[in-house]
């Protein structure tokens, strides 16, 4: 399921990010500001990530679809070792065949350096920008994801509130880090694209961030 799920993430985000930034396609030739793009992928993925996380293998699995995810739901008790490194297993396995798929259909423009197998590499600003911003986003998705999830009447809108923040990331943070806070789903890009720059910060930044969230989260109780 879990597999399944991150693969349907990176197909719809392939396919979206196609639409809005191939320089042939039609949404992008009518599109000329890269902010209202990025707000446009941000409300995809948003209302992407409502699917899968209410969906019903979304919600048997606990739509985890990020090893940081589950690192952290590791160290909170929720899940045991052997459930952390099959959903880990399952979610890099699920980006890889998930962008693996959508390449026969649009290899051409995938592979454009405007979309470049939707890849997540450090911006302009540099190595230490990146990763400073994916700690910070990392911690702030998970802190929202635990408090909301463990409260009575709000948990059933964790999943509303992860696409918001989705949306809000997407458009303000991308050109800063490409906006990835999910290990597997960076891994899933560069062993398509054959593209590692900077993969230690989306391995790193997300894993300390989401862990320190839970951290706080049980300081906090």
């Amino acid at each position: 399921m879990e597999a399944s799920l991150l693969g349907a993430f990176m197909a719809s985000a392939s396919v979206f990010c196609v639409l809005l930034e191939y320089p042939h396609s039609p949404v992008r030739l009518a599109i000329a500001g890269p902010v209202v793009r990025r707000f446009l992928m941000g409300i995809s993925m948003g209302l992407t990530a409502i699917a899968i996380i209410y969906s019903p293998w979304g919600r048997q699995s606990g739509a985890h679809i990020n090893p940081s995810v589950s690192l952290a739901f590791l160290r909170l008790g929720k899940i045991q070792l052997w459930d952390a490194i099959f959903y880990i297993a399952a979610q890099l396995a699920g980006a890889s065949w998930g962008m693996l798929s959508v390449v026969p259909f649009l290899k051409a423009e995938l592979a454009n350096p405007a979309v470049l197998y939707i890849v997540t590499v450090p911006g302009r600003q540099g190595t230490w920008v990146a990763l400073v911003a994916e700690f910070v986003l990392s911690f702030g998705m998970m802190y929202a994801v635990l408090c909301l999830s463990s409260h009575l009447r709000l948990s059933r809108y964790t999943g509303v509130v992860v696409a918001f923040l989705l949306v809000i990331f997407v458009t303000f943070e991308a050109p800063f880090s490409g906006m990835s806070i999910n290990p597997a789903r960076t891994f899933g890009s560069a062993i398509t694209a054959h593209v590692w720059t900077g993969f230690w910060i989306y391995v790193l930044a997300p894993t300390f961030g989401m862990l320190a969230a839970a951290e706080v989260y049980l300081w906090s109780k």
